[in-house]
């Protein structure tokens, strides 16, 4: 048994309103912060004891 697109859809509406906008913004922000700092962590470190990450963005700048 699969779940198709409309299955999906109406999962999604239905946390709409369970939980309202405001509050599904909240959560997707901390979600994306644990991304972040989980990939930050699980990057080895070079040989200065800096993250690849940051010198990246040494780099950029």
């Amino acid at each position: 048994m699969r779940i198709g697109v409309t299955e999906i859809l109406l999962i999604l509406l239905l946390v709409l309103v369970i939980f309202g906008g405001g509050k599904l913004a909240g959560v997707g922000k901390a979600l994306g912060q644990s991304i972040r700092e989980f990939k930050k962590e699980v990057k080895p470190e070079d040989a200065e004891g800096e993250t690849a990450d940051k010198t990246a963005d040494e780099k950029k700048a």
